[in-house]
């Protein structure tokens, strides 16, 4: 048996929540056992989830009352313990004595924790938590890195492998099965949209309002385009909070930006289809799943050129250092000539094909399998 261990859900990390989603599908399809669990909101559900009461009642769900249900879980003696989230690494205290494997995503908080910059502040509290996730890490037995960049920090920071610790890298695969849509399609399922009706060009992006998003430098390049180019901003995630809403106003672009909160996966394909190019001047990631999602769409992605950016979009890429704002305006208006575009989404659709949940899955049970459990 397998037992994953998933997100705390009022955290609202949904490509984390994703995760654990596939990791369970993927098990058991390949007919192993397995059981995702996850902290449960009891106190925390009594609050909206902000401020600093709400925070603290959250640190009782996830590090006081779930510690006890998972003590009971390892009873059962499980033949592998996954944490799908390195967030989630202070549980390794728990499990001392089971085979566990922690996927790490990034190590963005822990390295501003110890003093980086990497666009991710965070209060006093938050740095101890960071370094309590740091030494949870170190007790994995296993560490699966989703990039080589990121395999690199916890070279660097966790330390090399040793007899109780391995680390390995497993890019991830698809939370969903993105592909190349007939344009009726694409255009159908974006009807309810009317700013992006009738054949409207557009660029997206998929992030959300956090400093290492960029959106700043985002809203600043395709400012530099709407002079020479009469497209439209889909920016799929989080709203422009008000210092966003005000830039874009005075960069003259604010009826440009459509905002698309909460897009389903249909919708985000679709998207992806229609769309000139993704713009991605993130800053620092783990791995960048919109990457090659939009790829996985034949959408050519122009991102930056530092972390694991390179790494998953491949020969695919169009990059840019995240400082050189008129270099990503440029690709975007090349972009826009037909021909060029094609050209393009064929190198992003032959990119995609290297990635899928099936291949990662695949790689995770053979670690199981290397750490004794069968499965």
């Amino acid at each position: 048996m397998v037992l994953l261990i998933g997100n705390y859900s009022l955290d609202r990390q949904h490509s984390m929540q994703r995760f654990g989603m596939m990791m369970l599908a993927g098990l058991t399809s390949a007919g192993i056992k397995a059981e995702l669990i996850a902290p449960e909101p009891i106190l925390g559900q009594f609050r909206d989830g902000r401020g600093f009461v709400s925070k603290w009642l959250a640190y009782i769900d996830k590090y006081f009352l779930f510690p006890i249900r998972l003590r009971a879980k390892r009873k059962e003696c499980p033949g592998v313990v996954h944490i799908c989230d390195h967030s989630n690494a202070v549980y390794t205290n728990q499990l001392k004595g089971l085979p566990t494997v922690v996927t790490c995503h990034d190590l963005i908080a822990v390295r501003d924790a110890l003093g980086e910059q990497t666009d991710c502040p965070m209060s006093f509290t938050g740095k101890l938590l960071q370094r309590w996730i740091l030494r949870g890490l170190w007790r994995a037995s296993v560490i699966a890195c989703v990039s080589n960049a990121t395999r690199d920090d916890v070279l660097r920071i966790v330390g090399p492998s040793s007899d109780q610790r391995r680390i390995e890298v497993v890019p991830l695969g698809f939370n969903y099965p993105y592909r190349r849509l007939e344009p009726s399609e694409a255009e159908g399922r974006l009807s309810t949209i009317p700013e992006l009706k009738g054949g409207v060009e557009f660029a997206v992006n998929v992030s959300s309002n956090f400093p290492r998003k960029n959106r700043p430098g985002l809203l600043r390049m395709f400012a530099r385009c709407k002079n020479r180019w009469n497209g439209r901003l889909a920016l799929v995630g989080e709203p422009l909070n008000s210092e966003m809403k005000s830039l874009a106003s005075d960069l003259g672009i604010a009826d440009r930006i459509v905002e698309i909160e909460n897009a389903e996966s249909e919708t985000l394909e679709a998207l992806y289809n229609r769309a000139v190019a993704m713009l991605y001047p993130s800053t620092f990631e783990g791995f960048g799943w919109p990457i090659i999602e939009a790829q996985a769409c034949g959408c050519p992605v122009i991102c930056t050129s530092s972390g694991p950016m390179p790494e998953a979009a491949g020969e695919a890429g169009l990059f840019h250092n995240a400082e050189d704002e008129q270099g990503f305006a440029d690709d975007l208006l090349r972009l826009t000539d037909p021909v060029m575009r094609s050209a393009w989404s064929e190198k992003s659709l032959r990119n995609a094909a290297r990635f899928s949940a099936g291949k990662m899955v695949g790689h995770y049970i053979d670690i199981y399998r290397r750490l004794g459990a069968h499965v």
